[in-house]
C-alpha cells in the first residue's frame, strides 16, 4: 500500500513540472485524491461490499470531479493531471505508469456484459478529451492525442489522431494515416467511391472514342468508294 502510494506521488513528481513541493501534491492534487479514494473502494468491490464501494466512488466524484467506477483496476504510478470530467468504467484496466489528462473518458460502446472497457498499458499517455471506447487494448507507450476517438486498438509506440482515430506514428516513424484507419472513414470511403467512378466513366468514354473513330473511318472510306464509282460511271 505504501509503496503504491510512493510511486503515485513520484509519478506527479516527475512528470507535473508544477509540483512544487511533497505537500502540495498530497493536499492539492485531486487527481491523486482520486486514485486513493479509488484503491478503497476498490477494496471494498472485491469484497462485495458494493454499495459502500459505489458510495465511496460517488463521494469521490463529488469532490474531485472524476468519476472511477470501484470495480475498475488502476495500477501503480497513474497520474491523473488536473482530472475534472475524467471517466474510467468499471472493467477498465489501467495499468503502471500511466497519464490521463481531463475529460479522458474510458468507456464502454453499449450493454454487453462481461469485459466492456479498455485496458491502457504501462507508460501509455491519454491527452485531453480522448475518448477510447471498447473492450480492446491501448499498448505500451503509446500516445492518443486530444479529442481523438479510438474504437480499436492501438499498437505499443503509436500514437493516434483525430476523429476516427488513426495511427499517425509507430516506432518513431510516420505513417501514412490514411491507410492506417482504427476506425472506417466515411468521407474517405465516399471519395474512393467517386474515384471509381470516375475510372469507370473515364474507361467508357475511351471505348465510345475508339467506337467514334472507328465509325468514322468507315463513313470515309464509304464516301471515297462512292466517289470512284460515280466518276467510273461518268466516263
Amino acid at each position: 500500500m505504501f509503496e503504491r502510494l510512493k510511486k503515485d506521488i513520484q509519478a506527479i513528481r516527475e512528470r507535473d513540472p508544477a509540483a512544487r513541493s511533497l505537500l502540495e501534491i498530497i493536499f492539492t492534487y485531486p487527481g491523486f485524491h482520486a486514485i486513493q479514494m479509488h484503491r478503497i473502494a476498490h477494496f471494498l468491490y472485491r469484497h462485495k461490499l458494493y454499495f459502500i464501494a459505489r458510495l465511496i466512488s460517488h463521494i469521490n466524484r463529488f469532490l474531485t470531479g472524476i468519476e472511477i467506477h470501484p470495480g475498475a483496476q488502476i495500477g501503480a504510478g497513474v497520474f491523473i493531471d488536473h482530472g475534472m470530467g475524467v471517466v474510467i468504467g468499471e472493467t477498465a484496466v489501467v495499468k503502471d505508469n500511466v497519464t490521463l489528462y481531463q475529460g479522458v473518458v474510458l468507456g464502454g460502446t453499449g450493454k454487453e456484459k462481461g469485459k466492456r472497457h479498455p485496458t491502457i498499458e504501462e507508460g501509455a499517455v491519454i491527452a485531453s478529451g480522448a475518448k477510447v471506447l471498447g473492450s480492446f487494448t491501448v499498448g505500451k507507450n503509446a500516445k492518443v492525442g486530444a479529442g481523438a476517438v479510438v474504437l480499436n486498438c492501438v499498437p505499443d509506440n503509436s500514437t493516434v489522431v483525430g476523429v476516427p482515430g488513426r495511427i499517425v506514428v509507430r516506432d518513431g516513424q510516420r505513417v501514412n494515416d490514411l491507410q492506417h484507419h482504427l476506425l472506417p472513414d466515411p468521407v474517405q470511403q465516399y471519395i474512393n467511391s467517386l474515384q471509381n467512378q470516375v475510372n469507370k466513366l473515364e474507361c467508357r468514354l475511351n471505348e465510345v472514342e475508339a467506337l467514334l473513330k472507328k465509325c468514322e473511318g468507315k463513313f470515309l472510306t464509304s464516301g471515297v468508294e462512292s466517289t470512284d464509282s460515280n466518276e467510273m460511271q461518268i466516263m
